[in-house]
């Protein structure tokens, strides 16, 4: 039986939702995303379009350049999956979406850097190198499955939420306020990583062994900024001298 435009059934958003977690696999220098993105939007697109004119023309709006962050591309898909949707009943022009397409793709990105590349990401790697370097293995992995799920929950959620309201649900992101949340749990991650030097320092160091790995690690940081030299040369010439001061030590 033939699809009739602008019908999706519960199938195509679960293996839509499923396919956006391929958006990095085919990451290119010409179009970043790009191919992550059409792959997800393929099942929609063409149950949408059914007639092949139409669908090329959907296509050419997924083919340009795309980059966010990975936990806004459930979302996005799910606001681009709505919005055409609509288009294929002829109730939204597929001009305003390209219009606006670019701009909260980037916005988003940037707010993804801050909250989750900034600020969620070294929470969770603060917080696990505190349970483990305090003996507490199991809850560091209990903690580490109750994160995954959430992940999972927040990118299914938000994909339900952009599919249903499309450009209004942006509203709605914006009311959460993770900028502003980004700013506290860097301050958070900062009373962790006291823990955490807290509990991993060595009773028995010299001083002067310790100045001197923190000035190394300061003049290397000050090398790769300045003169732009390969950061992964230079945390290979740190780690080399790390290990040549604990030979001399042992």
């Amino acid at each position: 039986m033939e699809r009739t435009a602008g019908a999706l059934d519960a199938g195509i958003l679960v293996r839509t939702f499923l396919r956006t977690y391929f958006v990095g696999a085919a990451f290119n220098t010409r179009g970043l995303q790009t191919v992550g993105l059409a792959l997800a939007m393929e099942p929609g697109l063409k149950a949408l379009y059914p007639d092949p004119g139409q669908q090329r023309l959907a296509w050419a709006r997924y083919l340009k350049i795309y980059n966010t962050h990975p936990l806004w591309t459930p979302f996005l898909t799910g606001v681009f999956l709505g919005l055409e949707s609509r288009i294929a009943q002829g109730g939204f022009p597929a001009a305003m979406l390209e219009q606006v397409k670019s701009t909260m793709v980037f916005t988003l990105s940037a707010v993804g850097d801050a909250f989750f590349g900034g600020a969620l990401t070294p929470l969770w790697a603060l917080a696990t190198a505190c349970l483990l370097a305090s003996g507490h293995a199991w809850t560091a992995f209990f903690l580490s499955a109750a994160l995954f799920a959430a992940l999972f929950a927040f990118k299914l959620a938000t994909f339900i939420l952009g599919y249903r309201q499309g450009f209004a649900a942006l509203s709605r992101i914006r009311g959460w306020g993770l900028v502003d949340w980004a700013r506290r749990i860097k301050v958070i991650n900062g009373a962790l990583l006291v823990v955490l030097w807290a509990l991993v320092w060595p009773s028995d160091m010299d001083p002067a062994f310790w100045a001197s790995g923190v000035a190394l690690t300061l003049g290397l940081a000050f090398v790769a900024a300045r003169f732009r030299i390969s950061r992964e040369f230079l945390a290979g010439l740190g780690i080399a001298a790390g290990l040549y001061f604990l030979w001399t030590r042992i």
